[in-house]
This record gives C-alpha cells, sequence and structure tokens, in this order.
C-alpha cells in the first residue's frame, strides 16, 4: 500500500525542464476506495466448507436408439410345466378324397380235410373200428372205407361227432384216437322202440394220428341200426390247421 502511495507522489512532481511557474500546479490524486494506511498482508485463511449439494438436474432428452445386440446363450431348460385343460372338441372336418386300390394280395393257401359217412349193414363186430360204407362227404379221401378210420394228413384241431340209431339191442360205443378211447357213450334200448345215442368232441391231431368208432365190450351192446329211413353217421372235419 505505501509503495503505491510513492508511485502516486512520483507522477504528481514536474518533471525537469519545465517551467513550473506557468502551470498551475496538479492536484493529488486521492487513495483508491478502501485503501487502509499502514496496510500490511495477512495470514491466509482456512479453506472454507463444502457448500451443500445442488439439486438434481432436469432430466435429458432420450438419446437415439442403439444397434440390437448380440444374442445371449441359451438358458437351461425348465420344468415340464402341468398339463393344461383338455380343449373344446372341434367341428368335424369334410371327408377325404378315397384312396388309390391296393395291389391284390396273395391269396392264402386254404387248408380242408373233412367227411361225413353212414352206416349200411346192421353187422358190426365187437372191438374192431365200425365200417361206415356210406359216403356223404370224402373229397379229400382222409377216411378209409375199408378200415373204417379217419387218418390224419394236416396237424391241427378237429372236430368228431356221430349219431347212431339204437334197435333190438342196447348200444355201447367209444370214439378211439391211437388205440385209446376219447369218448364213451352208453344207450339203453327201449323194448319196440327206436332210440338215438350220439356224442361230439374236439381233438388236436399230429399227422398220421387215426380216429374211429367201436363198439366195446362184448357183442351184446352192439344195436347199432340202419335202414332205408333210419340213419347212423360219422362225421369229422379240420377247424383249424397247426401254423408251427
Amino acid at each position: 500500500m505505501l509503495l503505491l502511495r510513492a508511485s502516486l507522489l512520483l507522477l504528481a512532481l514536474p518533471s525537469h525542464g519545465q517551467d513550473s511557474t506557468t502551470k498551475e500546479p496538479e492536484a493529488l490524486l486521492p487513495l483508491p476506495k478502501g485503501v487502509c494506511t499502514g496496510w500490511m498482508a495477512g495470514i491466509p485463511g482456512h479453506p472454507g466448507h463444502n457448500g451443500t449439494p445442488g439439486r438434481d438436474g432436469r432430466d435429458g432428452t432420450p438419446g437415439e436408439k442403439g444397434e440390437k445386440g448380440d444374442a445371449g446363450l441359451v438358458g437351461p431348460k425348465g420344468d415340464t410345466g402341468e398339463t393344461g385343460v383338455t380343449g373344446v372338441e372341434g367341428p368335424r372336418g369334410f371327408p377325404g378324397l378315397q384312396g388309390r386300390k391296393g395291389e391284390p394280395g396273395e391269396s392264402a393257401y386254404v387248408y380242408r380235410s373233412a367227411f361225413s359217412v353212414g352206416l349200411e349193414s346192421q353187422v358190426t363186430v365187437p372191438n374192431v373200428p365200425i365200417r361206415f360204407t356210406k359216403i356223404f362227404y370224402n373229397q379229400q379221401n382222409h377216411y378209409d372205407g375199408t378200415t373204417g378210420k379217419f387218418h390224419c394228413n394236416i396237424p391241427g384241431l378237429y372236430y368228431f361227432s356221430y349219431h347212431i340209431t339204437v334197435y333190438l339191442k342196447d348200444v355201447k360205443v367209444s370214439l378211439y384216437k391211437k388205440d385209446k378211447a376219447m369218448l364213451f357213450t352208453y344207450d339203453q334200448y327201449q323194448d319196440k322202440n327206436v332210440d338215438q345215442a350220439s356224442g361230439s368232441v374236439l381233438l388236436h391231431l399230429e399227422m398220421g394220428d387215426q380216429v374211429w368208432l367201436q363198439v366195446y365190450e362184448n357183442g351184446e351192446h352192439n344195436g347199432l341200426y340202419a335202414d332205408n329211413i333210419n340213419d347212423s353217421t360219422f362225421t369229422g372235419f379240420l377247424l383249424y390247421h397247426d401254423t408251427e
């Protein structure tokens, strides 16, 4: 501050070579406002405290949409959800077009074995096959009229039946397979009357098996009878052939 006043005084003094009589002395410039006499620089003060944070500014204008990022990794498979409720049945559709006719298939081979025979003679011998010599059907010739036996040529399941007219004596007959009686039928004759006896059975036969009818026990039970109006018959046929 003193240095500033000295400088101002020097400027106010007349310079050398100038006539001090011709010019009026200049007035002294006043000191700057607020300048104290005898001023000395003070010690720097401590920094002030931080001010209170200002309020948040307004939201800026939204920026432009960025480019689409790369697809992320596929996440793990989630748990199976519960089954939903069954929906309402939709309307019935229109019938489709008829398909093309298929190729003809191979014709299946039909296995046939059947016979039906009747009694012509009343003479029957006990414990030997009864010879039915009246042939109703025997196209495959699997029944032998000379022996009275049916010969199995096609393994499978067979049905056999017989219908016997009984007259003058009682009748005891049995159906045999391979020398073993499989079925028995007994009918007691009623005096002065014609009676009937019958039987039927299913048998599985192997190739070469034989089936026949015969009177068993003694000759007192061979009352089989046949004439022009009464028949005694023996019938058999294949139901199902073996597939293996």
